[in-house]
């Protein structure tokens, strides 16, 4: 069985290009604003350089940046300076119809438990199984969450197609 460290002397450029799109697209999803995405994503790759276990395969590697992502972003919404700040600009750049990017609006006021399993299950096209160990919840828990986040958001749309 191969591993893979990025401890000093691993490859941290290869792991950056490799998943640096998909991550920061989740840190957009979570936080909204690239300036804040980036520092998750900073932080994120600090992390791995530090404290990165050594991986089984890319698999491994992939899920564990994603949770630590999820948590630097949470951390960060967290935070007392954020919560009093709510920033969405440059949101266009990165979609390309404005379909899209209406849809991605109504997902970003989902709470945050909704959002982090409906992102990762729609548009990184995780399965249930994988969310679950991802988000270190129990599969019952994704499936509630992607049903209620799907709710939330079918009556946010309707809501707003109504005259």
């Amino acid at each position: 069985m191969q591993t893979y460290s990025l401890r000093p002397g691993g490859d941290i450029a290869e792991a950056y290009e490799l998943y640096g799109g998909m991550l920061f697209k989740i840190a957009m999803v979570y936080l909204g604003n690239k300036q804040d995405a980036e520092e998750a994503m900073q932080e994120t790759f600090i992390k791995l350089i530090n404290k990165a276990p050594v991986f089984t395969d890319r698999e491994h590697e992939k899920a564990w940046l994603i949770r630590v992502i999820t948590n630097q972003c949470k951390n960060m919404l967290s935070s007392l300076w954020r919560k009093r700040v709510t920033r969405m600009e440059h949101m266009d750049d990165y979609f390309e119809e404005p379909s899209e990017r209406l849809l991605m609006d109504h997902v970003m006021g989902l709470p945050f438990k909704y959002k982090s399993v409906i992102h990762l299950f729609y548009y990184e096209d995780y399965s249930v199984r994988q969310i679950a160990g991802i988000l270190q919840i129990s599969e019952s828990a994704v499936k509630m969450r992607l049903q209620r986040g799907r709710k939330l958001l079918r009556m946010d749309l309707e809501g707003e197609e109504r005259p």
